[in-house]
């Protein structure tokens, strides 16, 4: 008797991980990849903030958490806040350089701005972005940036978030001083920030207050609530008899480590 061997089954086909991070643009936003593919021009309404495309480019971003250009722009007095509503109103960013600010200067402050807020623009949310079609903004030519780098930029800044300091909470939340006994030396930029902490301001106060970008503001914040000199400020518990352990800054701080070692 013949015996006939059957040809092996086919393989399955095995996912390029690599090919399958890029087809959907590093996981931040699959409607930006699309409008990037798009080569579109418009404004993409996100919740926490705003992008602005020309040709597929990402060439600005608005961001209530962030400070924006003009506030860091004059904030030290780079620029007179005069001069900036002139080329604002104008759409004309060569008045601008009339002003005083060189091409590599504006190009810095720029780019600068746009990764800080769109950082927070591209942040995980509830509700689904928006995209309108319409004109270029006026500072359009100033430093597109090209999708793919803007997404890999947005992980490479959430995860040295997560390496410093696993808990978001200091992120948003007001924020108190916890003030262990042993306090550790902070380097000077740190010890600005943590001289704001007042139980009011946000991360983002604390940044327009200093004129300093907020993905910064937040990177010292997490390396202060790391060591141990920070914390978000508990919410108040309504009609809740007074508690001196739950009021204790050492026994929050203790829950915030428990927390934060639970989302590792």
């Amino acid at each position: 008797m013949t015996v006939v061997d059957s040809p092996p089954p086919p393989r399955l086909p095995v996912r390029d991980r690599a090919t399958a991070h890029q087809r959907v643009g590093g996981g931040v936003s699959p409607m930006l990849t699309r409008l990037a593919e798009e080569r579109a021009t418009g404004v993409l309404d996100r919740e926490h903030g705003t992008l602005h495309l020309a040709e597929g480019r990402v060439v600005h971003a608005e961001s209530p958490l962030a400070p924006g250009l003009a506030e860091l722009l004059t904030a030290h007095g780079t620029l007179a806040a005069e001069a900036w509503l002139e080329a604002e109103d104008s759409a004309d960013e060569g008045r601008l350089l009339r002003y005083g600010i060189t091409p590599g200067a504006l190009e810095l402050a720029q780019v600068g701005a746009l990764h800080d807020a769109a950082y927070f623009a591209l942040a995980p949310s509830s509700t689904p972005g928006r995209f309108r079609y319409g004109s270029a903004h006026w500072l359009a030519s100033v430093h597109p940036v090209p999708v793919a780098v803007l997404e890999r930029e947005m992980l490479r800044r959430r995860a040295l978030l997560r390496r410093i300091w696993p808990d978001p909470a200091t992120d948003r939340a007001p924020l108190i001083r916890a003030d262990p006994v042993a306090a550790p030396t902070v380097p000077t930029r740190q010890a600005a920030v943590l001289e704001q902490v007042d139980g009011v301001r946000r991360a983002v106060d604390i940044a327009r207050e200093l004129g300093r970008p907020a993905f910064h503001t937040l990177v010292h914040l997490r390396r202060l609530a790391s060591a141990g000199l920070v914390a978000p400020q508990p919410p108040p518990a309504p009609d809740a008899p007074p508690d001196d352990a739950a009021a204790d800054p050492y026994v929050a701080l203790l829950k915030r480590v428990r927390d934060a070692l639970e989302a590792l």
